[in-house]
């Protein structure tokens, strides 16, 4: 995966959406993070070195004394709508896994200019299609659906249709919540 951008908007309370995307592939994943891990990896991707190290620096450099390496870093798990991640480590050829929260494994990620990967399954769970092959995205996200009750279909369509419009607006935090909102509806 690498970062698509980081978004914003008025009514998230200070909370950022960081895309992702597929490096080969069509869908993103949206992760909702806080305004000070935003800030880390915008920092880094911009290339904007502050005076002092920022927490985020403070460790690579900790990485990097200890002489050890940062191979990769893996967002493995989505439960009840919390995303985890692990870092993995090399040191002194052995690897090492550490849990993190998807925004600092990737504020470090950027720091070191390692591969970011995202579990299928979550994919599969909270990703978001923005050009199915072959087919358009409202039949993307309906091709699961075995004939829903008239009114939960009616109700499926215009989540469906709002989610392709968020989408299409880059609108990354609202693609989210809507995508939240079908899957609680398909679960039904």
């Amino acid at each position: 995966m690498e970062i698509l951008g980081l978004s914003t908007s008025p009514s998230s309370g200070g909370a950022y959406a960081l895309i992702l995307s597929e490096i080969k592939g069509n869908r993103r994943l949206p992760i909702i993070i806080g305004s000070f891990e935003a800030q880390a990896i915008a920092l880094e991707l911009e290339n904007i070195k502050p005076p002092r190290p920022m927490t985020h620096d403070l460790l690579k450099n900790m990485i990097l004394g200890l002489n050890a390496e940062l191979k990769y870093v893996f967002v493995n798990e989505l439960s009840e709508s919390t995303f985890y991640a692990q870092i993995v480590l090399e040191h002194e050829g052995q690897a090492i896994q550490l849990d993190a929260r998807p925004s600092d494994a990737i504020a470090l990620a950027v720091r070191f200019g390692c591969d970011i990967f995202v579990c299928d399954e979550v994919l599969l769970d909270a990703g978001i299609t923005t050009e199915p092959e072959a087919e358009t995205l409202e039949e993307a996200l309906n091709a699961d659906i075995e004939e829903p009750a008239q009114k939960e279909l009616s109700k499926l369509e215009q989540l469906n249709e709002q989610l392709k419009q968020a989408i299409e607006n880059e609108d990354y935090e609202k693609a989210a919540k809507i995508r939240d909102s079908i899957q609680k509806l398909q679960a039904n």
